[in-house]
């Protein structure tokens, strides 16, 4: 009888046992069969989820990383997924607000950006953030009121300002924008888009200060690509020609594939008829951005002004191929018929 008992607890155990391998193996199993993207992030993420399905932190890793691959469906729903778990992370509504924005759903982004505010009303980074989508909605009103609550939470804050001469220049009051920029930069010197808004409004107004402004912005963000490009292209229309050319080189030295400044270079040599350095640099641009119409039509200028009219046809043709209503291309290519 013992030993009838003992055989009977034997077996059991080896039951189970074999269940608890079946189960185990089909875990591992649907781990590995986890749909694929091809990126090993998201795909370490997915497999870090399936072992972890109620961390909402897990979702919203996956759902930036959508978002930077432009996945915007899928981190709309990992956010969403994040969100039923932890309704109030102002975190993962920051970055649902930005997925819709760049998605083009302006409505949801902009409602998901009030809820944030709703929950976290003296919160100045999601005031900041609601009145730059109420901005770029152009909602100037709302966005001055979001400003304004922001100004009263703390009286000096820079980024306030600086919103609030966008707003301004925005609806096109100058004086007003110019001001703001003027207190942003005074209560946080290191405040760059301030400095090179400051440099183009007062380049506009032709004022005399407008240089002072870019290098300003230039001496706080050395390395700051929109900085050097704005110092650049104010040389450039203040006939400061070798000025611009070293503005452009330093962004080149930084970024060599920025073809927007090797492009620009190439229009200062051809206005100092340097045609060799100005096609060089439409060459550079064109290598550097293959579908750069302008940088073709400009270098087929400059082989026809060279002699090389088959060069020239082939360079604006290969502009009209990427753009067929691009009239001057039409135009040259009229002309050398």
């Amino acid at each position: 009888m013992n030993r009838l008992f003992f055989l009977y607890i034997i077996i059991v155990f080896l039951f189970i046992s074999c269940q608890d391998n079946t189960t185990t193996n089909q875990v591992t199993t649907a781990t590995i069969n986890l749909p694929t993207t091809g990126n090993p992030a998201i795909d370490g993420l997915s497999i870090a989820i399936a072992d972890n399905p109620n961390d909402p932190s897990l979702y919203a890793k996956r759902a930036d990383m959508f978002y930077q691959n432009e996945g915007y469906d899928e981190a709309i729903n990992d956010l969403q997924k994040a969100l039923s778990f932890d309704s109030t992370n102002v975190d993962y509504l920051h970055l649902l607000a930005d997925v819709y924005l760049d998605y083009y759903q302006s409505y949801p982004a902009i409602n998901t950006m009030l809820k944030a505010a709703t929950l976290y009303p003296t919160r100045i980074p999601t005031l900041l953030k609601l009145s730059e989508f109420q901005l770029i909605l152009k909602q100037y009103d709302k966005s001055i009121n979001t400003i304004n609550e922001v100004l009263k939470l703390e009286r000096l804050n820079a980024e306030a300002y600086f919103m609030l001469g966008l707003n301004f220049k925005e609806q096109g009051d100058i004086d007003r924008a110019m001001g703001s920029f003027q207190t942003a930069v005074e209560n946080n010197p290191d405040l760059v888009d301030a400095w090179i808004n400051l440099g183009q409004l007062h380049a506009e107004k032709g004022g005399k200060l407008a240089k002072y402004y870019f290098e300003n912005a230039v001496k706080v963000a050395p390395n700051n690509i929109t900085a050097l490009h704005a110092k650049a292209e104010f040389l450039h229309f203040s006939d400061d020609r070798q000025g611009a050319i070293e503005a452009y080189r330093q962004i080149n030295s930084i970024d060599p594939d920025y073809s927007e400044s090797l492009f620009n270079t190439g229009i200062i040599y051809l206005e100092m008829d340097s045609l060799v350095q100005a096609k060089e640099h439409f060459n550079m641009a064109v290598e550097t951005s293959p579908t750069y119409i302008i940088a073709y039509y400009y270098r087929g200028l400059v082989l026809e002004m060279e002699g090389n009219i088959a060069g020239a046809k082939k360079d604006y043709q290969t502009a009209l191929n990427f753009n067929p209503e691009f009239v001057r291309a039409q135009e040259a290519l009229t002309r050398l018929k």
